[in-house]
């Protein structure tokens, strides 16, 4: 039998919970988000070959995936190799009454749990995302509910998305938070000022998602053409009329850089975030066998501080234009949100 190849492993948060040193996003494989996804019995044997094949042990999904169906999709994938997985899932995006809301009151977040649980067929889930925050709950409730969870055996570490920095801290201040999974690449850099030092600072792991910039640090404009109409990245501002070509001009330069090492402008964008510390596990998505593999190519992607000094430069020069989610999603919660304070949740029960 060939050796299986090493990823690296990583400790994610002060709690030891360890993890392969990139995971696999697993949202496109059953979410419409980028269209029609690929047929089930493509993907399973996909997650199979990374965990088994290559080492990419750490999964992410989320019950708002499909919804439900690529819980049920990892579930089955990772069967009989249960023991080898770091699995992360996610609640509080809820469409119970057809319209999107976030929740974090206490009954949904164990009733989310629960669900999640069945669906993937597991005992336990190793983290708990919770996916968005709830702006009428306080953050210590969802995270005390959480915590519960913990003692119950039901979670081994909880984790936030898209929280801000004091919102983190509070939460931390309950239960120690293991990771915060947030977008972070080389054309979305604003956690840098103010979240990620937090993280840092209380010694919780960062999980980035979207490291690729949604496919356009590996193909550029050119993606574009190639989009479904029902793939919701059109509708982003970044990937605009407006603001593709001026993202594009960008984009060339890091090719060049990446021509120089001997790379991808993938790999180089991926090395990038694999070179901003050893607390961070990023989670780029795939449907298929060559995009993972040139994935993990990144990891034997060394950059010197010069190169990274380059890199940046050329992003902080030439810019990416475009915000991250504009007027799509301006009726759901979703960037570093804060939470009304514990005595407002008190006063009202």
């Amino acid at each position: 039998m060939a050796k299986i190849p090493s990823v690296g492993r990583l400790h994610l948060g002060s709690q030891g919970f360890q993890v392969s040193a990139q995971g696999l996003g697993c949202m496109g494989m059953s979410s419409g988000s980028y269209g029609t996804p690929p047929p089930e019995e493509e993907m399973i044997p996909l997650i199979r070959h990374a965990i088994i094949s290559k080492g990419i042990t750490f999964l992410d999904t989320s019950d708002v995936y499909g919804p439900f169906t690529n819980e049920v999709l990892v579930g089955k994938a990772i069967k009989g190799n249960r023991e080898k997985v770091q699995l992360a899932t996610k609640f509080g995006v809820s469409f119970a009454d057809g319209k999107p809301d976030i929740r974090g009151d206490p009954g949904y977040v164990r009733a989310a749990c629960e669900a999640s649980l069945k669906r993937l067929d597991v005992d336990c889930i190793d983290l708990y995302y919770q996916h968005r925050i709830d702006t009428k709950v306080p953050i210590e409730v969802t995270t005390g509910e959480m915590k519960k969870l913990v003692e119950e055996g039901k979670i081994k570490y909880i984790g936030l998305s898209e929280a801000s920095a004091s919102t983190i801290r509070r939460a931390h201040a309950v239960h120690p938070i293991t990771a915060v999974q947030l977008e972070w690449s080389l054309w979305t850099r604003d956690a840098e000022e103010e979240i990620i030092p937090t993280c840092r600072e209380l010694g919780i792991g960062i999980v980035p998602y979207s490291p690729l910039g949604r496919g356009f640090l590996s193909s550029g404009a050119k993606l574009v053409e190639n989009l479904k109409d029902n793939d919701f990245r059109k509708a982003l501002p970044k990937f605009r009329a407006e603001n593709l070509e001026r993202n594009n001009v960008t984009f060339e330069k890091i090719c060049e850089i990446a021509s120089r090492k001997g790379c991808s402008p993938g790999q180089l964008a991926l090395a990038w975030i694999h070179h901003q510390g050893n607390d961070v596990s990023p989670i780029p998505g795939t449907t298929k066998v060559k995009n993972l593999e040139e994935n993990i190519g990144a990891l034997s992607v060394k950059l010197t501080p010069k190169e990274m000094k380059e890199i940046e430069n050329v992003v902080s020069t030439c810019g990416f234009f475009g915000d991250r989610y504009g007027e799509v999603f301006k009726n759901l919660t979703w960037m570093n949100s804060e939470t009304p304070p514990l005595s407002s949740w008190k006063n009202a029960v």
